[in-house]
């Protein structure tokens, strides 16, 4: 590492400075690179050519590299064109102020814990809706996404898969951050109920014992609308529909039915509520497709407090998001939130497709797929992965007691400046700023050659 102190008359004269200071770093002081090792450097940072925060920088890249002959190459003024746009992005990447500074080694053992959690066999695929009976049990997909929009995949992480359980937290998210806390537990408690997901049974007050269960689900069906909030939650990644998993549903949802006519009887609904329309778009709820790519940035949105991290875009309040990780935390698992509250720490959820939405909060998103299950419905690899992330890195809830826990820490240490990249543009503009025309002299740390 070493220190430069850069030193402008004005302050719109800031940008242009960081630019060719970015430039030469990562460049080691030569005077070209190629397009393809300036990809390869911005990709060891976890951030995605595709990420949209980096559109304008990628199509002046793709324009210069229909323009080459032979191989392309970025020079000092094509650099300013592709990052001037993401200048503060980029240069918090490059000198490692991302909430994963090593995110190289950091995926590496992700990659390890992959390979563990594959040898794990066992379990059945969900044959009770015959659409999830036809996937294979061999099938296995995990991706994370940080809360700065680092993104790691292994596995089969592009194949659509249907969300089921895991639009549960999804659904309440919503219905908070569009209806409030005090109208939503109107209708729906908050405690884990003890018994199995799918039981037709109330709490005390004949209320569903918390959204995370069918009754619950169904209840908070009949609040709100979906489909919008979750390709921003996404941060617009795929997010489909499989109609033949929803015609499933709704040819074997007996169960289903009986929770519905059982809580009609209850008067469970809001008032005008049309009980077979809520359980119809619970049906379609639970037939939403993700993959495992879109699926971690929903749950990097979650831990990120609410803002989808790839495009900066608020999309639930940081009520809803709190109160979602509380009930995650304590009804999130089936038959199995105790235990693995106690052994994971992490609020999660699972659906019988094999999906499983983990959330680090301040830290990552996850998205684990494998449609082999265990007797309680839970992904049998996405489990023990679980169980292995929090036995080699300190995420556990209570990780953080001091003298507790010798575990590896992948974040940024206190006290290194951060900013977050969805900030970017402000402090751009800040910066470039005409109010303010005095002297400035900036300090700015970068790497040198890694």
């Amino acid at each position: 590492m070493f220190s430069v102190l850069f030193c402008v008359l004005r302050s719109n004269k800031v940008v242009a400075g960081l630019e060719d200071l970015l430039f030469y770093t990562i460049t080691q002081g030569e005077e070209k690179i190629s397009v393809a090792r300036f990809l390869a450097a911005l990709k060891s940072t976890g951030l995605l050519t595709s990420d949209p925060r980096l559109r304008e920088c990628m199509r002046q890249i793709h324009q210069a590299i229909q323009e080459s002959v032979g191989t392309a190459m970025m020079d000092q003024e094509l650099f300013r064109k592709c990052v001037g746009s993401n200048i503060v992005l980029l240069t918090q990447a490059f000198q490692r102020k991302f909430i994963i500074p090593d995110f190289e080694s950091f995926t590496s053992l992700i990659n390890h814990l992959y390979y563990n959690a594959q040898a794990q066999k066992g379990g059945k695929v969900a044959n009770y809706i015959p659409q999830l009976a036809k996937f294979s049990p061999d099938l296995w997909g995990a991706s994370l996404c940080t809360v700065d929009g680092q993104r790691h995949a292994i596995g089969d992480t592009d194949m659509p898969f249907c969300l089921q359980s895991c639009v549960k937290p999804l659904e309440y998210a919503l219905a908070v951050h569009e209806t409030g806390t005090e109208l939503v537990h109107r209708y729906v408690g908050k405690e884990p109920s003890g018994l199995k997901f799918n039981k037709l049974y109330l709490d005390e007050e004949d209320k569903p014992h918390n959204p995370m269960v069918n009754a619950g689900a169904i209840v908070i069906s009949s609040l709100l609308k979906m489909m919008d909030y979750l390709n921003r939650m996404a941060g617009r990644e795929y997010v489909g529909f499989s109609n033949a998993t929803f015609q499933s549903e709704k040819e074997t949802g007996d169960r289903n039915y009986a929770i519905g006519y059982y809580l009609k009887e209850k008067r469970c609904f809001p008032s005008g509520v049309d009980m077979m329309a809520a359980l119809d778009f619970y049906f379609q709820l639970c037939s939403i497709e993700v993959t495992c790519e879109s699926g971690s940035v929903m749950a990097a949105t979650l831990a990120n407090g609410g803002i989808c991290p790839i495009t900066g875009e608020r999309v639930l309040s940081a009520e809803a998001v709190r109160n979602t990780l509380s009930l995650m935390h304590s009804c999130g698992m089936y038959d199995f939130s105790g235990q693995f509250a106690f052994h994971v720490g992490l609020p999660a959820k699972s659906g019988v497709s094999g999906a499983m939405l983990l959330v680090v909060p301040n830290i990552m998103g996850m998205m684990c797929w494998s449609p082999a299950l265990d007797r309680v419905g839970n992904s049998i690899r996405g489990i023990h992965f679980c169980q292995e992330l929090v036995s080699l890195f300190n995420f556990h809830n209570y990780d953080n007691l001091r003298h507790f826990a010798k575990k590896l820490d992948p974040r940024r240490q206190t006290g290194h400046e951060r900013v977050r990249p969805h900030t970017a543009n402000k402090l751009k503009l800040e910066a470039s700023s005409e109010l303010e025309p005095y002297w400035k002299c900036h300090y700015l740390i970068l790497p040198l050659g890694g």
